[in-house]
């Protein structure tokens, strides 16, 4: 039977309907999931088609929260065939990033983490090559990432305003992970394992001042480091507070993470001979010379760019690469920070990156 020509012609005027994205989850014991999981049951904006994990009261709470019990599994390898997502978000300790890429990679499905990309350096590459060679997208989640203050700050610096950038101070920090009560058991116990995080404070926040420095300044030349034990009883195997000073050819880094602050910062001050930037979530301030601050109006991010699983999305779609601070070249270089600042600390001397 024959179409008929304008039948035909209509028909392929019609616009295509949009694909769906797919999205499972592997790991529970990353307490940031909980932030996560309510858009993914309601399919905003990938639909969720698995949940893996194994401790009871973790997959008691995601059915809590409206996962169906037939997503749930205990076998995340067997979840990732039988329902093949098209994006894994894995809330994972961070020695195991490199397990889940080298399982996922191969079947072309991108991945998602909470920051760092791993914890190791030598983790990091492995994960960059997997990525290359497959040709997945890695995506580091960080809560700041979505921030549009972070960008309005870039935008100031990039503009001249400040004149050249040639420092900038980071402090990121809270009160502490809290103890191993409840469901945050699961997340203390690996938080504070030198192994399974890769270290403590300097790990967990170390990563969002590495990050800022990477962004102004590129990568440095020399990292020194010094950590404090102030609560040995809470956190006998790793340290609660750290400083990482970074050395460039026209430029210092000065980076603090802890875990023994009054309140909560994510606050960066970034400085040019003309100026200076303060940013935290909330507002940017801009000083000229020795002038009062201004505050600096701040535009919404695109609906694309404002959210994680948007964001990969966006970048399946235009088969782009995740890129600026959450991109896998920026965060391998993370990583390395980190790693250099905790030789620093074992050796009591600043570290040379390798050339």
């Amino acid at each position: 039977m024959r179409i008929p020509a304008l039948l035909l012609l209509l028909t392929l005027a019609l616009p295509l309907a949009a694909a769906e994205h797919t999205i499972a989850v592997v790991g529970l014991v990353h307490s940031h999931v909980w932030g996560h999981l309510g858009k993914m049951v309601k399919g905003q904006p990938a639909r969720l088609v698995g949940v893996a994990e194994t401790a009871p009261d973790l997959v008691a709470e995601a059915q809590k929260r409206g996962v169906p019990a037939e997503l749930i599994s205990a076998d995340w390898k067997k979840m990732i065939d039988e329902k093949k997502p098209e994006i894994v978000w894995a809330f994972v300790e961070n020695n195991r990033h490199l397990e889940i890429v080298q399982y996922c990679a191969p079947r072309k499905i991108h991945v998602m983490f909470e920051k760092p990309l791993s914890a190791t350096y030598k983790e990091a590459l492995a994960i960059q090559g997997l990525a290359a060679k497959h040709g997945i997208y890695v995506l580091s989640n960080y809560q700041m990432a979505w921030w549009p203050t972070n960008y309005a700050a870039q935008a100031i610096a990039d503009s001249g305003q400040l004149g050249e950038v040639w420092r900038i101070r980071g402090i990121v920090g809270h009160g502490g992970p809290g103890g191993p009560t409840g469901l945050n058991k699961h997340f203390f116990d690996w938080l504070t394992d030198p192994v399974k995080n890769g270290g403590g404070a300097m790990v967990d926040f170390g990563c969002y001042n590495a990050l800022w420095s990477l962004m102004y300044l590129g990568r440095p030349e020399t990292v020194y480091a010094q950590v404090n034990k102030l609560r040995p009883e809470e956190f006998p195997k790793v340290e609660d507070n750290a400083t990482i000073v970074l050395h460039y050819p026209k430029g210092v880094a000065v980076l603090e993470g802890s875990w023994d602050l009054p309140r909560s910062f994510q606050d960066l001050e970034v400085f040019g001979r003309k100026g200076s930037v303060y940013m935290t979530g909330q507002k940017v301030e801009l000083r000229v010379g020795r002038g009062a601050a201004q505050d600096v109006m701040v535009k919404p991010l695109p609906a694309g760019e404002a959210e994680p699983i948007a964001y990969m999305i966006q970048c399946i779609e235009t088969k782009t690469a995740p890129k600026g601070m959450t991109s896998i070249e920026l965060n391998a270089g993370v990583v390395e920070i980190i790693e250099a600042a905790k030789e620093s600390v074992r050796t009591g001397r600043a570290v040379a990156l390798k050339k």
